[in-house]
């Protein structure tokens, strides 16, 4: 157990989610972290999402509702306001699950050059009702280069959390003038100065629903995203490395022991290893390389 809570500022984004907000809202404050400063900036909602909100104003370090430009300019005035050592952002129909702020807390605490990680990707459906999907090779492991081979995979950004000297390091904004792929920006300024571990643990979950902006606009998603990985390639030799990986990973197809070509394919791709828990042990790493 801590012995002092890092303060964690936890950011929600709204508009006319009325059927939602309230079980994001209930997901953050009902797990009574000591010490969290929760942030709701809606968009002048005109349905009973104002009406929720001020339901558990009392517990909220600040909350507007305001006409804004969008997605990414109410996340990004919800950290311009924001004081907290840990940091992430939840949209308001997602959910974090039971425990996973304190988690979080005592991730960071007991690993302390790590900082940037993601849980385990989680889903709910319209009803609330959680899945997983089934896993890929990398149990969802990242790394830059991963993310710009655009292998078809997207970090779950309701899941992840950083440490503030990294949101720093990478600007210290959320870019208001990308219209889909504002945390894909964000990844890849993170990841010129950090590398992103993923947890085994269930941190936050994605409600997949009938009618959603991100899947209703996927093509304009990819196509923004393509957009921000041609400029990271710029950089340095990325362009060179991405090549000679793609080679890397061609020839590991041929190889027919399965552990040395997991093991040479993340070697190569730059993979992190998982983040794991044993009550007996601890926090520590996994460096497995098979499904």
């Amino acid at each position: 157990m801590l012995d002092k809570y890092p303060k964690i500022t936890v950011v929600t984004p709204s508009y006319n989610q009325g059927a939602f907000l309230e079980d994001t809202i209930v997901s953050v404050l009902g797990q009574q972290y000591p010490n969290l400063e929760y942030i709701i900036i809606d968009g002048g909602s005109t349905d009973n999402s104002v009406q929720i909100i001020k339901k558990y104003e009392q517990q909220l370090a600040y909350w507007v509702s305001e006409i804004d430009n969008g997605l990414y300019d109410a996340v990004q005035k919800g950290f311009a306001r924001s004081t907290g050592e840990i940091m992430c952002w939840i949209n308001s129909d997602d959910m974090h699950h039971r425990k996973s702020l304190v988690t979080v807390a005592e991730l960071f605490a007991s690993l302390p050059g790590i900082n940037w990680i993601m849980g385990a990707n989680t889903f709910y459906d319209e009803a609330g009702k959680m899945f997983i999907p089934d896993p890929d090779m990398f149990y969802h492991r990242w790394s830059k280069w991963r993310m710009y081979d655009l292998d078809g995979r997207f970090i779950q950004q309701e899941s992840v959390f950083w440490r503030r000297s990294l949101w720093e390091k990478a600007g210290g904004y959320v870019d208001r003038d990308l219209s889909l792929a504002g945390d894909a920006d964000l990844w890849l300024r993170f990841f010129r100065h950090e590398r992103l571990y993923t947890t085994t643990f269930m941190l936050s979950g994605f409600r997949v629903r009938r009618s959603q902006k991100s899947k209703d606009n996927f093509k304009e998603y990819v196509d923004e995203l393509k957009m921000l990985v041609k400029r990271e390639l710029k950089l340095g030799n990325a362009g060179y490395y991405l090549s000679f990986m793609r080679i890397i990973r061609f020839i590991a197809k041929l190889i027919p022991i399965q552990k040395l070509k997991h093991r040479l394919i993340y070697r190569v791709m730059g993979i992190t290893p998982k983040l794991t828990y044993s009550p007996g042990t601890g926090y520590d790493f996994d460096h497995k390389y098979k499904l």
